[in-house]
């Protein structure tokens, strides 16, 4: 893909709130969007989700947004994640699936990503330090599997929209429909999501992206466009 621009995903980028907002996030993140547990040292072991790929809308410029599960980054540089990005690039949509481990870029699955598809990602710890990263597309009916090192603290764990990092900086938002995360769990449970454990983005004072509450099992919520940066 000729077009695509080798991007990195970044630990969140936290903001302090304003003491009053209307939206009453968890959070506030130039670069997250989504909710995001905290725990002691190796809390999590293994964390899961089921999304639809968004249809991206045209923009002024290039703009950029992923979706993805993972673990850590929240409260340190440490984090392993997969997930599908939804680009505009050039004046044209680009959909492609990756996975990821801080301080490397992203690794692209070479296997096709379209808008609507569904997607259901999973990262399980195997041994102390191995672990296995799984994406599947339920609408194509291909299934990636990698089996990797990692060794971060294991004190985080996230569902999350992201404007990535492009040429070193946090790039901006692509303008996409809204994303769904459903039936996430979190070693092997729902994660019992509260509203409180959820993050707004925001650049330049401009609200950007926002999750709903989460759903009537505390297991699911859709992260919406709000405004545009371009």
């Amino acid at each position: 893909m000729t077009d695509r621009i080798r991007k990195r995903r970044q630990p969140c980028e936290l903001k302090q709130p304003k003491k009053h907002t209307a939206l009453q996030p968890g959070w506030v993140s130039s670069n997250w969007s989504g909710y995001a547990k905290l725990g002691s040292p190796r809390s999590y072991q293994r964390i899961s989700a089921e999304w639809t790929v968004p249809y991206v809308l045209p923009s002024r410029m290039n703009a950029y947004s992923s979706a993805w599960i993972g673990i850590d980054g929240y409260n340190n540089a440490d984090l392993i994640q997969t997930g599908t990005s939804h680009d505009w690039i050039n004046g044209k949509p680009v959909y492609y699936a990756w996975w990821e481990i801080l301080p490397s870029a992203e690794t692209m699955i070479p296997f096709p990503v379209s808008p609507g598809d569904k997607m259901q990602a999973s990262i399980t710890k195997i041994t102390r330090k191995t672990w296995c990263i799984t994406l599947r597309n339920g609408s194509k009916g291909w299934t990636f599997r990698t089996v990797q090192r990692y060794s971060g603290p294991q004190s985080s764990a996230e569902w999350i929209v992201e404007a990535p990092t492009v040429a070193g900086v946090t790039s901006a938002l692509s303008k996409f429909t809204p994303i769904q995360f459903r039936h996430c769990r979190l070693n092997g449970r729902s994660p019992q999501l509260r509203s409180n454990l959820k993050g707004i983005m925001i650049q330049s004072k401009q609200v950007l992206a926002v999750p709903g509450p989460p759903n009537r099992c505390k297991d699911g919520f859709v992260v919406r466009r709000v405004s545009g940066n371009g």
